[in-house]
């Protein structure tokens, strides 16, 4: 019998987003710091002839129909790419919330390139890895090494891996689904030029207090426009900001997850215990990100 393997696809958190401009083919050009939690989905393939997903965990039921879901979209891709490419029976547990601006289907997507790199031999430098990850959509290529970067244009153009220090972090998501392109398709250009965003002192910002003024001084352009079609955002970040020892509170993504970042572990876990009482319906998980 083929043995399994196994990857981890841990969520996305933009720690800021700005929107540059809507470009022709109608998408946008952004920049974000991005960095990885330490909680996810995982994706097991077991070596086959035949393509199939079987997807369980609290999320599954919101995944989609099978030929939609990004796992066997870039199954699909990279074969047409690597000839007779060897795929196989995906097993996928969703833990992520769907739709709630962690990049999950993406971290999915590029958990699967990986695992098929694993079963063909393929070198995880391999362009057509790369490709695979463009075509199959825009945030799978930061998802492809997730490690702290500076995501650019939809989200193909990547910084080298930033050693950002580790943050405690709470991820809250209230239950609401955004539409990432309903989200975007209300930007409009701000009336004043913004100042430069100063990418070039992250790779020194290893000091935790600096980075956290730092990252104080950025926005997620898309918040506001998130909250106005889901105001429930702003019930979630109005909570965080209250949580004591809370040093930053900020939506990720398109939204709907939102993000605190605190000093220690303690005071993550102790506003996380608050806010489960108080909202239990609510998707709430510690994590560290990096």
């Amino acid at each position: 019998m083929p043995s399994d393997l196994v990857e981890s696809a841990p969520a996305k958190v933009n720690l800021t987003l700005r929107v540059l401009g809507r470009r022709a083919d109608g998408y946008h050009d952004i920049e974000s710091v991005v960095a990885f939690a330490d909680v996810g989905d995982r994706l097991t393939l077991t070596p086959g002839d035949t393509l199939t997903l079987t997807v369980v965990g609290p999320s599954a039921a919101q995944t989609g129909a099978e030929p939609d879901n990004l796992v066997t979209k870039a199954a699909r891709i990279l074969a047409a790419r690597v000839r007779d490419l060897r795929a196989g029976a995906f097993r996928l547990e969703k833990n992520l919330p769907v739709a709630a601006g962690l990049g999950g289907g993406s971290a999915d997507a590029a958990a699967a390139l990986r695992l098929l790199a694993q079963a063909n031999k393929l070198a995880s430098d391999d362009p057509r890895l790369r490709d695979a990850a463009r075509a199959t959509g825009a945030d799978v290529p930061v998802c492809l090494d997730p490690r702290p970067r500076v995501m650019r244009g939809i989200g193909e153009i990547l910084s080298a891996p930033l050693p950002l220090p580790r943050l405690h972090a709470l991820l809250v998501n209230p239950g609401v689904a955004v539409p990432t392109k309903l989200v975007f398709s209300g930007w409009k250009p701000p009336a004043n030029a913004r100042r430069s965003a100063e990418y070039a002192a992250l790779p020194k910002m290893q000091n935790e207090e600096r980075l956290l003024d730092w990252l104080a001084s950025e926005t997620n352009d898309l918040e506001a426009l998130a909250i106005a079609l889901e105001p429930a955002i702003a019930e979630v970040l109005a909570s965080l900001r209250g949580a004591a020892g809370c040093r930053l509170a900020r939506m990720s993504g398109s939204g709907a997850t939102c993000f605190a970042l605190f000093s220690s572990f303690t005071e993550t876990a102790s506003a996380g215990k608050g806010l489960r009482a108080k909202f239990p319906n609510w998707w709430i998980s510690e994590a560290m990100l990096g």
